[in-house]
């Protein structure tokens, strides 16, 4: 992690948030990358935000997107993390190397998440090196009758993944 300034290199290192893999399709492309920025936004509407990367071939793609899927990863998805960080998308068909369907308007949802929405892109928020985009959810899996089914399992976290070579820098 560059360095963060006078006083806040102490503040980010105790910060270890869950990590997502984030798909989009648009203009007949498709693209995923994994996301340490993200958070929930706003309680009434429900709103999320995911910060992409400015030099990420996911961010080229969602550019174009009305859609973006967020899937949070748990801790036994660590396969996924390795292929959603650790490759391009200008290099690498990554939806080849693993199960997916079209959601709407064709976002990728992964098979092997079960913890995902698909948001409505309703803004994008210039924040740097990385665009903010501002989702209003329209799709998620059906609620459980009993606890969520990745509850067992932990959220993988920025730590568990920070030894990752990124396909792009950020």
């Amino acid at each position: 992690m560059p360095e963060a300034g006078p006083g806040l290199d102490a503040f980010y290192a105790a910060l270890d948030g869950a990590v997502y893999v984030v798909t989009v399709a648009a203009g007949g492309r498709r693209a995923g990358c994994l996301v340490g920025f993200a958070s929930q936004c706003s309680i009434t509407p429900p709103r999320f935000v995911v910060w992409l990367s400015t030099a990420n071939h996911t961010h080229a793609v969602a550019s174009g997107a009305r859609y973006l899927t967020v899937h949070l990863l748990r801790r036994d998805h660590r396969a996924l993390a390795e292929l959603f960080g650790g490759r391009t998308g200008d290099r690498v068909d990554k939806f080849a190397r693993t199960g997916w369907r079209p959601g709407i308007e064709g976002s990728p949802v992964l098979s092997d998440v079960s913890d995902w929405f698909t948001g409505r892109v309703e803004g994008v928020v210039a924040g740097g090196d990385h665009d903010g985009f501002l989702l209003s959810p329209v799709d998620a899996p059906p609620p459980l009758a009993g606890p969520a089914t990745g509850a067992a399992v932990p959220p993988l976290r920025y730590a568990d993944v920070r030894d990752l070579e990124p396909g792009h820098p950020a």
